[in-house]
């Protein structure tokens, strides 16, 4: 149980530090400014940036302790919950302005499908099924 909450956690983490960084970056200026230092940005975009850093390494942190749970064949297919949230979330919260599409859905689906394909195998075997 410590392993699978290790897990989500990661992944929520993971979830939130790339909303974070694109929140960052929608009020960056260009790489060539900020090379040529003729533009610097916000305040606020450098610490949407750092924290978004900071919940990369916490995701991270907490994946490492999950393998020491649990195998990697039940953890890995959880990281793809990642992309269910970032895209439910970039859609849902204003400031991202996402556009919804039909086949971005079609493709949120056929992850969770997959996620279920991957997962029940395991629970029919212990059913002796």
């Amino acid at each position: 149980m410590k392993g699978l909450l290790l897990a989500l956690g990661s992944v929520l983490l993971v979830s939130l530090a790339q909303l974070m960084l694109r929140a960052a970056m929608l009020h960056f200026p260009a790489l060539t400014a900020l090379v040529s230092l003729q533009q610097w940005p916000p305040v606020s975009s450098l610490l949407l940036l750092v924290a978004g850093l900071a919940a990369y390494a916490l995701s991270m942190l907490c994946w490492i302790l999950a393998l020491h749970h649990l195998p990697l064949n039940r953890l890995y297919p959880l990281l793809s919950l990642s992309y269910v949230l970032v895209w439910l979330a970039a859609i849902l919260l204003p400031g991202f302005h996402e556009p919804f599409r039909w086949s971005g859905l079609a493709g949120v689906v056929l992850i969770v499908l997959g996620l279920l394909c991957v997962s029940l195998p395991g629970n029919a075997a212990k059913r002796g099924g």
